[in-house]
């Protein structure tokens, strides 16, 4: 899929980090990833196997996405707020094969948490752990400085050179639309986080879907305030833009309504993700008057319940005529129903009349079956 968007595509920019300044075309996105991708196979990533992913929304998380896809492996994903315990259970269920994770996030030092879970990693060489309680895990790869006993990106990155071009397109050809591509753990109702594992269809399918409910085109630049770590930042997000030909633009790596609206400002979005309360926040920033978002037109908001009046000013003061709402459910590839409202004066007075004081997404998707009761 990402190389026949490279070649409809390929001067038309597919990324750009806002706080970091990395700026990708298609075609420089595309040999990015796939140098990533054959970094990973000199490690010994094998199709299959089970890569995590413990960041947050960085350039190299999108690269991480896309060239785990490219090999046939399986990107779990990992919530950036774990402690150690759950981190724990998260590589233990997982049976992950590699970790790659930042150095730290807030107060979380993320290589001192995983060598308490893991406290003979920093005396292995790396891609040589062996652990009883994790045997499945072999290699760790860290940001700057790099701890003892992990692979630093750059280092693994490097090894791209051991692993022809002819190599990873005999990989990629191996890859079937039905293979696992992305666990995304999700929160459940009896205990601990359940895995669901979801396919290359599952993933690609409800991207396009999304992103024809919204209008994407290759004339969209897309603005993801929304964590990756979450199917509304990695799936709806990324793999929504690259299937429309869309500019992915990261405002900052985490949530942050002045970046954001920089964000919006400085890239002229046309679209924004997010959920309520980030709205909220953006509108009520003080600066807020002092950017010029007229670019926006469309857009989700999801995640809880869209109050209207939160709907009416995204509209009104932000001028995202086309703003949408979303439903879905993470084991169901997230996005299952949608709904477009209707910025006319007819809805607005509904709107003004509803009980309820929200907007539910009402349009089901393609490919999705439901059923309705009262």
């Amino acid at each position: 899929m990402l190389d026949r968007q490279v070649e409809r595509f390929s001067d038309r920019e597919a990324l750009v980090h806002n706080e970091t300044g990395a700026r990708y075309t298609y075609t420089e996105f595309r040999n990015e990833v796939e140098r990533v991708a054959r970094g990973l196979m000199a490690l010994g990533v094998q199709r299959g196997h089970h890569v995590g992913i413990w960041a947050t929304n960085y350039t190299e998380w999108v690269l991480t996405q896309f060239a785990t896809a490219k090999i046939g492996s399986v990107m779990v994903n990992v919530n950036p707020a774990y402690r150690t315990h759950e981190l724990a259970y998260l590589l233990e269920q997982s049976e992950a094969n590699a970790l790659i994770l930042i150095g730290r996030f807030r107060n979380s030092d993320y290589a001192a948490m995983l060598n308490e879970v893991v406290p003979d990693l920093k005396d292995s060489n790396p891609g040589e752990l062996s652990n009883s309680r994790f045997p499945y895990l072999r290699d760790v790869v860290a940001g700057a400085p790099t701890p003892a006993g992990m692979w630093s990106w750059a280092e693994m990155v490097g090894r791209h050179t051991e692993v022809s071009p002819e190599q990873l397109a005999a990989r990629q050809a191996e890859c079937q639309p039905d293979d696992p591509v992305n666990i995304q753990y999700t929160s459940g109702t009896t205990g601990n986080p359940k895995g669901a594992m979801l396919t290359h269809h599952n993933l690609v399918s409800n991207a396009v879907f999304v992103g024809d409910c919204i209008e994407l085109t290759e004339h969209d630049r897309l603005c993801i305030p929304v964590p990756f770590y979450h199917c509304f930042g990695c799936v709806m997000g990324n793999l929504g833009c690259i299937t429309h030909g869309s500019a992915i633009i990261i405002p900052a790596e985490h949530f942050d309504p002045l970046k954001t609206l920089q964000a919006l400002d400085r890239e002229r979005c046309t679209a924004l993700y997010g959920v309520p309360t980030m709205f909220i926040a953006q509108l009520d920033h003080p600066q807020f008057d002092s950017f010029d978002v007229s670019s926006l037109r469309t857009g989700i908001m999801a995640g809880s319940p869209c109050p209207i009046e939160v709907m009416r000013q995204v509209i009104d003061r932000m001028g995202a005529h086309q703003m949408t709402i979303a439903y879905g459910q993470t084991a169901a590839t997230l996005h299952t129903a949608h709904h477009t409202p209707d910025p006319s004066p007819n809805y607005r007075a509904h709107s003004e009349r509803s009980s309820a004081g929200v907007l539910t997404a009402r349009q089901v998707l393609p490919g999705v079956e439901a059923e309705g009761s009262d």
